[in-house]
């Protein structure tokens, strides 16, 4: 290992998804320790540290051909062929899609890691996510919050996740542990056996648990540890308040530090129990204190000769004098002792418990007097990071308890203004701004406030917020990498050097220009394309028997009718996330935003850091506008970077809609995620309905349809609307991909006996005037080939008529979710406007797309060619291509690769194809290598482990 120095220090990040103009440049951190503390937001990323599975230096371990890899398993995986409408057929592994490759797997139990501790060399960092908190020592690693977007922010500042040993949670809620479920999936899949990590919080993190469990593995999560008394829930029993806790619950001592909780409930008048999610908590972190300097001449002065006892005395231990007759105390020869640094993170959500917090009467010990002085029996407390939000921290009983501890250095965390000058992902951020200046029209620049904007405004928003913080002249809001050195002494206090600088939009051009010449003239060229379309020449409609003649291969595709005098307000689709698996450095996980302006919007699919990516694309107010107007979310299947962001998006549309009269939010996904959403609203209300997709087939609709002809509420035992478990009226069933008898039946459960699903009527009815609302014909879910309970997703919407009477249709936007290419997708595309199709691998991965159930580039593509679909876009693709995955452009005649932020709006789908040549000139200096290629340790992670749970 190498020589660390011994100090320890403090280092901030930023708490909300910072804009990505100017970008940052910092110099790499000097090969030295420190202790960090993460204040990020919703938008951090999964560590660089953590290789995948679908890694090329898996690939390169595993250099064998993947049959050979599965009977090194101990097991050939079972495979099918379908055949498709081509003729052809499809390979798939059965066992996958039956949900049974898990048995195949050697079980693992993550265990948690020994560490020797070294008191010594301690440092620490603290950085921000959501807001987070990360501890860094030389040997133990604490996260006082684990928000959403963590594994993204670590990996951009090289943090290696396998390193944490404790996650403490202030609240528990989506904010503060939205990144939990990645972060122990992303720990279980590591190494032969997997980590786990000890999680604490206060006593309804059982909830919480209880949730999680629902997609992770119980091995992953068996080391949680709950504190205080039990809150009370809707189907619990009432429990009474608690009485208050005489002295901080000890969680963690040892020779490097002490952590300890002191529990805040709200002081309500009136209520006599403690919701879950309503508990805060306040940690102590104090580090021992620094034995003083030896003073050998006060030793040889007391008759001492140099040799052991030195060493003795400074151990601790009295010694017997060499040359007089007295014995020797170490306070003889030793300098005072200095007293270990303390840190308070303290997180105060709500006035009401401000008032139990000046009423805490254990942290009486930690105060000082009213004139400044600390008593005899106070301790010094060096730092408190306030993670409580700026409408308390300026409240004036707050700030009465702030002054209380006249000597700390504040850190406001919850002040996130000055954070929104600079990126937390400057490596996205990067490449979004020079996606922006090549192709401005499917790049928009991001929602955040320019430099300009900032400047005219920051000055007004930070006086208007920290108004009071500026009485504490200690008092600083935190910023990216900001860092507080506790350890050594004369070092202790704020250290501004890695701070990163600004760089504005023009330089990260320039940089361009120098790298790629030719890069000019290639953004002169695209933007000749929407002078065609503003000049009419794209839009076509097809029975004008006109087309697009400007590339050769652009002959076949005549403009459909749909797109006949569109609007640009009609429809636009945002890739929020475009990576698979685990987030990564440039691409997010799974995620597509369905913008339908003024008639409200929808979600495909929510993996973590969902409502980052919404604040980078929009801005913070634009996110929190998106998230007021959704009209449903809908989920494709329970693999965990999927769903996981989904908790988040519905407590801040609860928020945001609290006193005004609304509708729950309809989630539409798999069975499994009720269990997940049921067990987890529990802890904390979602204000959703829930939709079950088997609900919501073609075969569904078609019975809901009829019974509404019929006056039927489903409710009767005979009412057409009886199906059975696939969700099927009984008279269509011989007719779906997964009938009686059909190889791929079994995937779908056996067809049971018939049942009631009139429980579902009322959801149906509200989809269906939901629909109505936002100009949709259908929403259609269909099952595909990937694990059990997966799904695809048609949208059509209604048709128009033009100022002359002529009826236009409505476009149609067909989205594969995870699947193979499988007849039901192919189907379901038929004449297809959009085809969303995930393409994980490049085509010379066939053999292990078929192992993981995922379709190569040109796998989808054929989807959709067969399918006569107008425009493909590639997503999901495996994080070993960090940038631009590996296509044939050959085949790309109606394609388009996806991009994080990518907007395309549906008035410049003619000239979508037409673009992806400049986008591979823009990354033509780019190798294609997985970006944790350095780290030797491996991954199974989220789409792997997240089906554990079916």
């Amino acid at each position: 290992m190498p020589c660390i120095s011994p100090n320890l220090r403090l280092l901030f990040f930023p708490l909300k998804p910072t804009l990505a103009f100017p970008l940052l440049i910092s110099k790499p951190n000097p090969k030295r320790f420190s202790l960090f503390t993460l204040f990020a937001s919703s938008s951090p990323k999964r560590p660089r540290s953590v290789p995948y599975r679908d890694s090329p230096s898996f690939a390169r371990r595993n250099s064998s051909t993947f049959k050979e890899q599965r009977k090194g398993r101990g097991k050939e995986l079972a495979m099918e062929e379908t055949p498709t409408d081509s003729g052809g057929s499809f390979g798939f592994n059965k066992r996958r899609a039956e949900g049974k490759e898990k048995s195949d797997r050697p079980k693992k139990n993550p265990q948690l890691k020994e560490r020797k501790l070294n008191p010594t060399n301690t440092i620490a960092y603290v950085q921000d996510t959501s807001p987070s908190v990360l501890l860094f020592f030389d040997k133990q690693r604490f996260i006082f919050n684990a928000g959403e977007g963590l594994q993204r922010f670590c990996t951009e500042h090289k943090i290696k996740l396998s390193k944490i040993d404790h996650v403490f949670l202030s609240r528990v809620c989506s904010e503060t542990a939205g990144g939990l479920p990645g972060l122990l999936l992303t720990l279980a899949g590591m190494g032969e056996e997997g980590y786990t990590v000890k999680i604490w919080g206060p006593s309804d993190l059982n909830f919480l648990v209880s949730a999680m469990k629902s997609f992770i593995p119980h091995a992953a999560m068996v080391h949680t540890q709950s504190f205080g008394p039990a809150p009370t829930s809707d189907d619990a029993t009432d429990v009474p308040a608690p009485s208050k806790v005489a002295d901080p619950i000890v969680l963690v001592k040892d020779e490097v530090v002490k952590i300890s909780a002191v529990l805040l409930q709200p002081n309500c008048l009136g209520q006599s129990q403690v919701k879950p999610g309503e508990m805060s908590v306040i940690y102590i972190c104090e580090l021992p204190e620094v034995m003083g300097k030896f003073d050998p001449k006060k030793a040889q002065a007391l008759g001492l000769k140099s040799g052991p006892k030195y060493g003795e005395l400074q151990h601790g231990k009295s010694v017997k004098s060499d040359r007089l007759d007295i014995l020797v105390h170490p306070s003889d020869v030793m300098d005072p002792p200095v007293p270990g640094p303390i840190v308070f993170l303290i997180d105060c959500p709500t006035e009401s418990h401000v008032q139990e917090l000046l009423s805490t009467e254990c942290l009486n010990g930690y105060y000082t007097d009213v004139s400044g002085k600390l008593t005899e029996s106070s301790k010094t407390v060096n730092c408190v990071i306030h993670l409580s939000p700026a409408s308390v921290v300026n409240s004036p009983n707050y700030q009465k308890w702030m002054k209380k501890f006249s000597s700390a250095q504040h850190v406001m965390a919850g002040h996130q203004t000055k954070n929104l000058e600079v990126p937390i992902l400057k490596s996205s951020a990067r490449i979004a701004a020079r996606l922006n200046h090549l192709c401005p029209q499917f790049f928009p620049a991001p929602g955040f406030w320019s430099l300009q904007h900032l400047n005219h405004s920051a000055s007004d928003a930070i006086a208007s917020s920290e108004v009071h913080v500026s009485k504490i002249s200690e008092g600083v809001s935190a910023e990216n990498l900001l860092k507080f050195t506790l350890r050594p002494y004369a070092q202790l206090g704020l250290d501004r050097t890695h701070i990163p600088s600004l760089i504005g939009q023009s330089e990260v051009i320039d940089e361009l220009h120098s790298e790629i010449p030719d890069i000019a003239d290639a953004a002169q060229q695209v933007q000749k394309f929407w002078h065609g379309l503003e000049n009419g020449q794209e839009l076509t409609p097809s029975n004008d028997n006109r087309v697009m003649i400007e590339e050769p291969w652009l002959t076949e595709n005549t403009i459909p009718n749909c797109l006949e005098n569109i609007r640009r307000d009609d429809l636009e689709i945002v890739l929020l996330g475009t990576g698979s698996s685990q987030p990564s450095k440039y691409r997010n996980v799974s995620s597509v935003y369905i913008n339908l302006f003024s008639k409200g919007s929808l979600l495909l699919d929510c993996g973590e850091g969902t409502l980052g990516q919404l604040k980078r694309r929009y801005g913070v107010d634009g996110a929190d506008d998106a998230v007021r107007n959704l009209k449903c979310v809908w989920i494709s299947h329970i693999h965990a970077d999927h769903h996981t962001g989904l908790a988040r998006v519905l407590s801040l549309r609860r928020d945001l809609l609290k006193g005004e009269p609304h509708e729950p939010l309809l989630v539409i996904g798999p069975r499994q995620l009720k269990r997940y959403l049921d067990a987890y609203q529990r802890l904390e209300d979602l204000d959703m309905q829930f939709l079950d997709c088997r609900n919501s087939t073609e075969a569904s609709w078609d019975t809901f349809e009829s019974d509404k002809e019929s006056n039927n509420d489903g409710s009767s035992p005979g009412s057409p609307i009886r199906l059975n478990v696939n969700n099927e009226s009984m008279q269509d069933i011989n007719g779906t991909l997964f009938s009686r008898g059909s190889r791929m039946q079994s995937y779908w459960k056996q067809p049971g006996n018939p049942v009631d699903i009139s429980a579902a009527y009322p959801f149906l009815k509200n989809l269906k005037k939901v629909l109505g609302e936002a100009g949709l014909e259908a929403l259609i879910s269909f099952p595909v080939v990937h694990c059990p309970q997966a799904f695809g997703i048609v949208l059509k919407a209604a048709e128009r008529v033009n100022s002359v009477g002529k009826v236009i249709p409505g476009w149609k936007v067909v989205y594969s979710g995870d699947t193979r290419p499988c007849p039901e997708l192919v189907e379901a595309s038929r004449g297809a406007t959009i085809l969303i199709h995930e393409a994980t691998f490049e085509d010379g991965l066939v053999e292990e797309a078929i192992a993981r159930n995922h379709s190569t580039t040109k796998e989808a593509i054929d989807v959709g060619n067969s399918a006569g679909v107008y425009r493909i876009i590639l997503t999901h693709f495996s994080q070993r291509y960090p940038k631009i995955p590996v296509f044939d452009e050959a085949h790309m005649h109606k394609t388009c690769i996806a991009f994080d932020m990518m907007s395309i709006n549906i008035a410049d789908l003619p000239v979508l194809p037409k673009v992806l040549p400049y986008l591979k000139l823009l990354f033509r200096n780019e190798i294609t290598v997985d970006e944790s290629e350095t780290v030797d340790e491996s991954d199974d992670y989220l789409d792997a482990l997240g089906s554990v749970v079916s």
